[in-house]
């Protein structure tokens, strides 16, 4: 073990045998985390544990909603070619796990899929986790990189991949600089499945052996085709009053100071425009309150979702905070303009694909450096357009309101650019079946 390895576990330590007594109290107290912490610590159900014979088992690791979402498509995909297959899903946030959970339940995946917690990455609650779960594979989804998770994987024998592998513009920096901890570990890591030729050469900086490096594009573009009835549509528009001359708005996954300019953009939308509803979705739900407080210090009315109730509790409120999880993607089929937040402010963009596939036109800010392939494929078509603040995006928001036939043209090239780069998970599928089979890039 390196002197980086050393030093990073003995903070990771340090931190858990000062902050667990407490928390371990308040848990018990309260009842709440007790499921969590002891998967968190590498302990998980009996009933999770393999038993010495049975089918190939696959753990996939998500950090959050998103990653989930491509761990899922990965699943499917590779369900096809390893059928029978146990799967392992786990997300470092509840909101991940809980989203994982609701979208197994309408797959024939669920009854194969396990969703747990991820283990903190110290030595022994990974080598805990990896030897009650036993694995053959371990794939982490896009930047996962977890160096004792890594190392104890290899170390028992268990093949490791990253896939979907994207390292940023933004953070390749940070990377070097902690090189020497995460060289030997990306050392053991089987193979590596990137999104773009940038990603491959990122990781390969990083220490990841370039002879293990293949690139297989983004999964995010193999979101699957929705299905909504014409009836649940229609439900929908009743709930949030967005039938007639009403149009919807929406900005989906908004982070930082972007909800007050997303407000103001909204102010400049309605003095032209004012059968207009505002939905606004942050990135993180635990923001509503300030949310519904900047709204109406800034003359909205304003209703939160959980207060729509059917018919006595419509939309009547400028400006719907949607404080539920796992509804935005849907939420989309109703929507005429669509505004993909991360990108006014610098932390790197959402997945403007999200919004692209039910075939709306897409907004987005200059801070996109996480979701390049997808803005540029979006660009090339004519199925997005970069803003560069709030003023451009009311602007931008106005031409597309007061022109529909323009605005569904352009939804219409999003979602065939969409369809047209369709093929990824199968491919990061295959390197994962290529592990269980014996072969390595």
């Amino acid at each position: 073990m390196n002197l980086f390895r050393m030093a990073y576990n003995g903070i990771g330590s340090g931190l858990l045998f000062a902050l667990f007594p407490p928390f371990f109290i308040y848990s018990k107290m309260s009842g709440r985390f007790r499921k969590e912490t002891l998967e968190r610590l590498g302990l998980y159900p009996e009933c999770l544990c393999r038993p010495r014979t049975g089918p190939p088992r696959i753990w996939i690791h998500a950090a959050s909603v998103g990653e989930a979402g491509v761990a899922l498509s990965i699943a499917q995909a590779l369900d096809t070619w390893v059928p029978g297959c146990t799967l392992i899903l786990s997300t470092i946030t509840g909101h991940g796990r809980r989203y994982a959970e609701k979208r197994l339940r309408e797959t024939a995946l669920g009854t194969r899929t396990h969703c747990v917690f991820a283990p903190m990455d110290l030595v022994l609650t990974t080598r805990r986790a990896l030897a009650a779960l036993r694995p053959d594979v371990l794939a982490c989804v896009e930047t996962e990189l977890w160096p004792n998770w890594l190392m104890e994987a290899h170390r028992m024998g268990i093949k490791t991949a990253l896939v979907n592998g994207r390292i940023s513009v933004r953070s390749i920096g940070k990377y070097l600089k902690i090189r020497p901890l995460m060289a030997p570990a990306l050392a053991r890591v089987d193979a590596f499945s990137m999104i773009r030729n940038a990603d491959a050469r990122r990781i390969a900086m990083m220490g990841a052996p370039a002879h293990r490096i293949l690139v297989h594009g983004n999964t995010k573009f193999d979101l699957p085709v929705p299905l909504l009835p014409a009836s649940e549509k229609a439900r929908m528009r009743d709930l949030y009053g967005a039938s007639g001359a009403v149009s919807v708005f929406i900005a989906g996954s908004t982070r930082g100071d972007e909800d007050a300019m997303i407000l103001g953009a909204f102010g400049q939308i309605l003095e032209k425009h004012p059968e207009t509803v505002l939905i606004l979705a942050p990135r993180h739900i635990e923001k509503a309150p300030h949310i519904v407080h900047l709204a109406r210090a800034g003359g909205f009315s304003v209703q939160r979702k959980t207060e729509l109730a059917g018919e006595r509790s419509r939309r009547r409120a400028q400006v719907v905070i949607l404080d539920t999880i796992g509804e935005l993607q849907r939420l989309y089929a109703i929507a005429d303009v669509v505004f993909c937040g991360g990108s006014l402010v610098p932390t790197g963009g959402q997945n403007v694909l999200e919004a692209a596939v039910w075939g709306k036109p897409v907004l987005y800010g200059p801070s996109m450096e996480d979701f390049l392939d997808a803005k540029e494929i979006l660009d090339q078509a004519g199925g997005g357009i970069q803003v560069k603040d709030a003023g451009e995006l009311a602007e931008k928001a106005l031409f597309l309101l007061k022109h529909p036939e323009k605005a569904r043209a352009m939804g219409h090239r999003a979602r065939r650019a969409l369809a047209a780069n369709r093929g990824a998970a199968k491919r990061h599928a295959g390197v994962i079946r290529g592990l269980l089979n014996g072969t390595t890039p």
